[in-house]
């Protein structure tokens, strides 16, 4: 039998016993996780979790006291830098990828510069852009394939949360192109073909 503080009014009574039967009910329709977090939050609000030890600082991820007799050589392992090799080859993707870009952006700025230009690119200007987009098209074709076969062997040695994506090859050389569009080359008035050609 609970005990009941008879001095209290009775409507107090009343309420303190339908919020911990509203509580109750409320727990027990929940999943464990959802309890669990629940009580975690209770505690937050009152303030348990206050002024523990190390609050503010980050983790000692250096501490190898119960790899035991392994310590030594994952210290040396990541001293070097080491990294498993499905690791190796998805930084190795990433590094690539972003290589390629860069060398993108080079040739499509230097469009932009020669389109803004207040006197217009000279013919032999023309064919060297127009030359080095056609050849930074084709490297970089090239170069996503080589990338999309690297992801293909990166999928298959890691777990399925992993894997990346394949990259869309036509997709992005279409986009490159339509971004840095090729000079038109003026036909030579002596029909010797383009301006500034020679036989």
């Amino acid at each position: 039998m609970d005990f009941i503080d008879w001095r209290k009014s009775p409507e107090t009574i009343h309420l303190e016993s339908t919020e911990e039967e509203v509580r109750a009910r409320r727990r027990r329709g929940r999943k464990f996780h959802d309890y669990i977090e629940e009580i975690i939050h209770e505690a937050q609000e009152r303030g348990d979790f206050d002024n523990l030890a190390g609050t503010g600082k980050p983790l000692n991820l250096s501490d190898e006291s119960l790899a035991g007799d392994n310590a030594l050589g994952y210290h040396l392992l990541k001293n070097n830098e080491y990294l498993p090799a499905e690791l190796e080859l998805a930084k190795e993707i990433r590094v690539e990828r972003e290589r390629a870009e860069a060398k993108l952006a080079k040739v499509i700025h230097k469009g932009e510069t020669l389109r803004s230009r207040r006197v217009s690119p000279f013919p032999s200007e023309r064919r060297a852009f127009n030359a080095a987009v056609t050849k930074t098209a084709a490297e970089y074709e090239s170069t996503l394939r080589e990338l999309n076969r690297k992801i293909l062997t990166l999928n298959l040695i890691v777990p399925t949360t992993m894997h990346q994506p394949f990259i869309e090859v036509e997709q992005l050389v279409q986009n490159f192109r339509d971004a840095c569009p090729l000079f038109e080359t003026k036909a030579s008035p002596y029909g010797l073909g383009t301006t500034g050609s020679t036989m």
